[in-house]
């Protein structure tokens, strides 16, 4: 196999990666703020309930939950989710745990004064929320949140677990069949080169809602 045809297969398992990255952070960053809503609720057995949830989803390898969503339905129902579906279920619910945490963490932080502000103003709780709150805590997590976005860049490696045909998954095929390392070194590379182009739309993100500065 050529050098050319090697990087031509890992750039089309780059696609299946960047896939996989996309749809995790659309189903996460929402549920993950939902997840918040539920961890600070007065609720105390949905309270219970989330932190069991997330303690779950942080307390154990991202692996084996990719494992456990992919294998488990077919050992208890005889019929298990396709592997792609399998993979991005399983990575939106671990990090909708941290990105939980992170909401949770900005939202708290928010002085009582600017809820009494907005009640004296007229605002009801979900307009002071989306209008005033939200706006801020963006602002204030947004460095936590590019942490764990560029984590996720190389937690899309995970996926070779349930055999999904990703970038790293594609490696170690060619790798084995052609006894080599460079696959390996050439999705390195894609995997920096990826990580670096998140990084820099992150932090032109940070710039952007630094104008107090």
């Amino acid at each position: 196999m050529t050098f050319l045809t090697m990087v031509t297969q890992l750039a089309n398992g780059l696609l299946v990666s960047v896939e996989i990255f996309v749809l995790t952070l659309i189903g996460s960053l929402p549920l993950g703020l939902l997840v918040a809503f539920g961890r600070m609720s007065k609720c105390k057995p949905l309270r219970l309930i989330i932190q069991v949830y997330i303690s779950i989803m942080r307390g154990t390898p991202l692996m084996l939950q990719l494992m456990v969503v992919y294998f488990l339905p077919a050992t208890l129902f005889g019929a298990g989710l396709p592997r792609f579906a399998a993979v991005i279920i399983g990575m939106v619910l671990n990090y909708a745990a941290y990105f939980a945490e992170i909401y949770r963490g900005g939202i708290e932080s928010m002085p009582v004064g600017q809820y009494e502000a907005a009640a004296v103003l007229g605002y009801s709780k979900p307009q002071t929320f989306c209008k005033i709150i939200l706006p801020q805590v963006i602002k204030h997590i947004l460095p936590s949140v590019t942490n764990e976005v560029i984590t996720l860049v190389k937690d899309t490696s995970l996926a070779y677990v349930v055999s999904v045909m990703e970038m790293f998954t594609l490696a170690k095929k060619i790798a084995s069949s052609q006894t080599t390392l460079m696959p390996f070194v050439i999705a390195g590379v894609f995997y920096y080169i990826f990580n670096l182009v998140v990084a820099l739309i992150m932090d032109r993100c940070e710039k952007k809602l630094s104008y107090y500065r």
